[in-house]
C-alpha cells in the first residue's frame, strides 16, 4: 500500500516557516512596481504581449524583480493593479483613463510572469498564491502612523491581510486566474491535495484557534475521521447539494401531507430544515458577502422571504385557530416550488455557459424592464388622468390599467385597440397605438439584440469567466465559517451551543468543543471520507484492483461480444491501448533503418572545424570522408540542376559564409581561409592529434595575413559594417511599421 502513489501521494515538501513568512517585506515591492509601471499611452491586452512591447518593457521588469525571490512579489503587482483601477475611475484622472486601464493590465501581466517564476517549486508556488499578506509589511512606523491618521482608524484595522488569489478576484484580473499555473493551485486546493486555512474575519461563530500552515494532504499521517476534510470545496459542493435536495424533499412532503387544521411530522421536519437553511445562507452571506454569488443569493433569499410570510400567517393561523390563513399561508408556500426546483437543476451545471450566460441575461433583462417602466408611468399616468377625468367614468382604475399595460407588452395587442377609445375619443386611440408599437416593436427588438449580444460576449470569455467563477468558490470554500462544518440541522445546534460558549470559554476550550461536536454530528460523513480517500480515491490499491480485474474480464470476452456497439459505447473501444503499451514497452534503440554513413547526411549545428583542431576529440573517419567529399566543385556550381534526393541538402562551405552572398572560391581573404573549410584542407591531419601541425599550419595563415595590402582588409571590414547597418535599419523599419498597425487597429 505504502508504493501505491495516487492523487493525495505527493512528495512532502518543506513549507516555509511563518516566522519566514512574517520576516517578508511586503510594503517596499509596492512602490517599487508602481515605478516601473511608465505605460504613457493607451494599449490593449494584445499590444502588451507583443513582441517588442514584451522584450523592451516586460520582460527587463520581471527580471528585475524576479531576482529578489520575494514570495510576496506577486501580490504587490495586483495591489498596485487595484491602485491603477481606482484611478482609472477616480475623477481627477477621467482625462486618461484608457492608460490608466492598460497600466492595471500590464501588472496583471507582470504578476502572470512572476509567479512561473515559482513554478519550479510547488510549495513556493503555493505559498505565493495563498499566504496572507499585510500590506504594511516592512513599513516604517512613522508611514504606519500617517496611514492611520488618514483612515482615521485603530490599529487592528490596519491588520487586514489578503492572500494574492484574494487580491486577484477583488481586482478581477480574471487572465491570471484562468493562467495555467494559477489553476493548478486552484484546482489542488478544490481537490484537497493542497490544506490550508484562511483566518474568519467576519464570520458568525469563528474557530481561528488552530490555523493549519501549507502542507500537501497525506491520508497515511491524518486520522480516520479528519474533521478539516469536510473543508474541502469538493466534497462541501456535494454535501450542499444533497443538504438541498433533501430541503427540496421536505418541502415536497409537507404540501402533499398539508392540513390546515394542524400540524404533522413531515410539516415540522420541513420547517427544521428551512431554518437550518437560513441559518446556513445567514452565515454564508455575512462571512462572503453577495458580489460572487449574486444570482443564487437572490433565488435562495425569494426562498426565504416564501418561507417567512408562510411562517407568519401559518402561526398566526394555529393560534386563532382559522383555517382560511393557513390555507394561504400553504398557498403562499407552494410558490417555493419555482425556486426550489430550479435552483437544483443549476447546482449540476453550476457556472457553465449556460448559466453564466442566463445569470448575465436576467440582469440585463432587469435592468431593461426596470428602464421601460420608469419609461412607460408616464403614460400610465396619463391614461388615469384621462380614464377618471375626462370622460368622468370610474371605470379605470390605477390597478387594472397598469394590468392592461403589462398585456399590451407582452404581445396582447388586440386589448390596446379595442380599448382606446374608453380612455379619450381622440388622444386614447393615438396613445395605445404608439404604445404598442414601441413595446411590441422597437423596445422588444433592442431587448433582445442587448440578450444575444450578452450572449457572444460571454461566450467569447467563457473560459476566463467560468475560471474565475470556479476560484472564487473554491477560496469561498476554504475560508468558511465554522458553523459551515456542520450539516443541517445540526448548525442549529451547533450554533445554540457554541455561540454562548464563545463568550464564555477560552479559544482554545472552544475549539476542542467545536472538534467534538462535528466528528459527532458528522461521524457517517467523516467515515465514507476517510474510506474513500484511503481504498476508493484515483490510485488506490482496491480501485486499481478492480479495474484490473474488469479489465481482464473484458479481455477475456470474444471479440464478437467486445465488438458489440451497446458494449463499446459503454466499456470504450480498446484500439487506443495498442498506441499507449507502444510507448510503455522500451524497444532497442538500433532498429536497422539507417546506417551511420546516412547520419552524417544531415546537417548539424556546430563547427566541423572545432573537432579537428581539439585534441582528445572523439573522432569519426568515415564521417570525414563523407564532408570532404562534399566540397564543392567548379563543376558543381556550373551544374543548375537538383538533387535527386528528397533528403536535406547538405550544407557546402560556400553556405557558411557570414553574409548573405555566395563568394567566389577562387577569391577568398586570409579570415575567410582561417575560418572557412576549403577543398584543399586535409582533414586527416587532425586526426593523429599532433599540435605541431595545428600550429604550423595557423602560423602559415597568420604570415598570409600579414602579406596582404592593409587597404583591402580595412575595405572588407567597411563593407561589413554598411551590410550589418542597413540589416538593423530595415529591422527598424519593420519593427515601426508593426507598432504603428497596431495602434491603428486600436484607435
Amino acid at each position: 500500500m505504502d508504493q501505491v502513489h495516487g492523487l493525495f501521494n505527493v512528495p512532502r515538501l518543506l513549507a516555509p516557516s511563518p516566522e519566514y513568512l512574517n520576516s517578508i517585506k511586503v510594503f517596499p515591492l509596492i512602490p517599487a512596481i508602481k515605478k516601473e509601471i511608465i505605460v504613457y499611452s493607451p494599449l490593449s491586452w494584445e499590444q502588451l504581449t507583443a513582441s517588442d512591447i514584451s522584450f523592451s518593457i516586460v520582460r527587463p521588469i520581471v527580471f528585475k524583480f524576479a531576482r529578489l525571490k520575494n514570495l510576496a512579489v506577486v501580490y504587490a503587482c495586483l495591489v498596485v493593479r487595484s491602485y491603477f483601477l481606482g484611478e482609472s475611475e477616480s475623477m481627477g484622472n477621467l482625462a486618461r483613463p484608457c492608460v490608466n486601464l492598460s497600466r492595471a493590465s500590464l501588472c496583471e501581466l507582470i504578476a502572470m510572469k512572476l509567479l512561473s517564476h515559482f513554478a519550479a517549486n510547488h510549495m513556493q508556488l503555493v505559498a505565493a498564491l495563498t499566504t496572507s499578506w499585510n500590506p504594511l509589511a516592512g513599513a516604517t512606523s512613522s508611514f504606519v502612523d500617517e496611514v492611520q491618521h488618514v483612515l482615521k482608524c485603530d490599529e487592528e484595522d490596519l491588520n487586514y491581510p489578503q492572500s494574492a488569489l484574494e487580491m486577484a478576484i477583488s481586482t478581477k484580473s480574471t487572465r491570471f486566474l484562468a493562467s495555467p499555473v494559477t489553476q493548478k493551485v486552484v484546482n489542488d486546493i478544490y481537490t484537497g491535495r493542497v490544506v490550508f486555512s484562511i483566518a474568519a474575519t467576519r464570520s458568525v461563530l469563528a474557530d481561528n484557534y488552530k490555523n493549519r500552515s501549507i502542507q500537501f494532504y497525506d491520508w497515511r499521517d491524518a486520522p480516520l475521521l479528519d474533521h478539516y476534510r469536510l473543508r474541502v470545496p469538493k466534497y462541501g459542493a456535494i454535501l450542499e447539494f444533497l443538504n438541498f435536495a433533501i430541503l427540496l424533499l421536505t418541502f415536497i412532503l409537507c404540501l402533499s401531507n398539508r392540513n390546515p387544521e394542524s400540524t404533522n411530522v413531515w410539516e415540522l421536519v420541513f420547517i427544521l430544515f428551512a431554518v437550518a437553511f437560513a441559518l446556513e445562507e445567514y452565515t454564508a452571506s455575512t462571512e462572503h458577502g453577495w458580489g460572487s454569488e449574486f444570482m443564487w443569493n437572490v433565488f435562495d433569499t425569494a426562498f426565504l422571504v416564501i418561507f417567512g410570510v408562510y411562517l407568519v400567517l401559518r402561526l398566526r393561523g394555529l393560534v386563532n385557530g382559522d383555517a382560511a390563513l393557513s390555507g394561504m399561508a400553504f398557498d403562499i408556500l407552494s410558490c417555493g416550488a419555482c425556486i426550489l426546483l430550479p435552483r437544483l437543476a443549476f447546482f449540476a451545471v453550476s457556472n457553465t455557459v449556460v448559466v453564466l450566460a442566463l445569470r448575465a441575461m436576467i440582469a440585463e433583462f432587469v435592468f431593461f424592464i426596470g428602464i421601460a417602466s420608469i419609461c412607460f408611468s408616464g403614460l400610465l399616468f396619463t391614461l388615469w388622468t384621462l380614464g377618471k377625468y375626462l370622460i368622468r367614468k370610474n371605470k379605470w382604475t390605477l390597478k387594472s390599467i397598469s394590468w392592461l399595460m403589462v398585456q399590451i407588452w407582452f404581445g396582447n395587442t388586440y386589448l390596446s385597440f379595442g380599448e382606446a377609445s374608453s380612455f379619450h375619443p381622440v388622444l386614447g386611440p393615438i396613445l395605445m397605438t404608439c404604445f404598442a408599437a414601441l413595446s411590441n416593436t422597437l423596445l422588444l427588438t433592442i431587448l433582445i439584440s442587448i440578450l444575444s449580444n450578452t450572449v457572444a460576449r460571454i461566450d467569447a470569455n467563457i473560459t476566463q469567466e467560468y475560471l474565475f467563477q470556479f476560484t472564487i468558490s473554491t477560496i469561498e470554500g476554504v475560508k468558511t465559517d465554522a458553523l459551515f462544518s456542520y450539516q443541517p440541522p445540526f448548525n442549529i445546534l451547533a450554533f445554540l451551543i457554541l455561540k454562548p460558549a464563545s463568550w464564555i470559554v477560552s479559544p482554545r476550550a472552544l475549539h476542542s468543543l467545536n472538534v467534538l461536536l462535528i466528528k459527532l454530528t458528522s461521524f457517517p460523513i467523516l467515515l465514507v471520507i476517510g474510506i474513500y480517500e484511503r481504498y476508493l480515491a484515483h490510485g488506490r490499491a482496491l480501485r486499481e484492483s478492480g479495474k484490473g480485474a474488469a479489465h481482464s474480464l473484458f479481455n477475456s470476452l470474444p471479440r464478437q461480444i467486445k465488438n458489440i456497439p451497446i458494449v463499446e459505447a459503454l466499456v470504450g473501444s480498446t484500439s487506443a491501448d495498442i498506441y499507449e503499451a507502444i510507448f510503455d514497452v522500451e524497444a532497442e534503440n538500433d532498429s536497422g533503418l539507417f546506417n551511420d554513413s546516412d547520419d552524417e547526411d544531415v546537417p548539424a549545428l556546430r563547427s566541423f572545424q572545432v573537432n579537428d583542431s581539439i585534441p582528445g576529440s572523439p573522432t569519426r573517419t568515415p564521417g570525414r570522408k563523407r564532408l570532404t567529399s562534399l566540397a564543392p566543385s567548379t563543376s558543381a556550381l556550373r551544374d543548375p540542376s537538383p538533387l535527386p534526393s528528397p533528403r536535406l541538402r547538405p550544407v557546402s562551405n560556400l553556405e557558411l559564409s557570414s553574409s548573405g552572398e555566395v563568394p567566389s572560391p577562387q577569391s577568398k581573404s586570409p579570415l575567410a581561409r582561417l575560418f572557412v573549410r576549403t577543398p584543399s584542407d586535409n582533414p586527416n591531419s587532425a586526426t593523429a592529434g599532433s599540435m605541431e601541425a595545428s600550429l604550423k599550419r595557423f602560423e602559415g595563415l597568420v604570415e598570409e595575413m600579414k602579406s596582404v595590402p592593409l587597404q583591402r582588409m580595412r575595405e572588407e571590414v567597411k563593407e561589413l559594417q554598411d551590410r550589418q547597418a542597413r540589416i538593423e535599419n530595415l529591422l527598424l523599419t519593420l519593427t515601426r511599421g508593426m507598432r504603428q498597425s497596431d495602434l491603428d487597429r486600436s484607435h
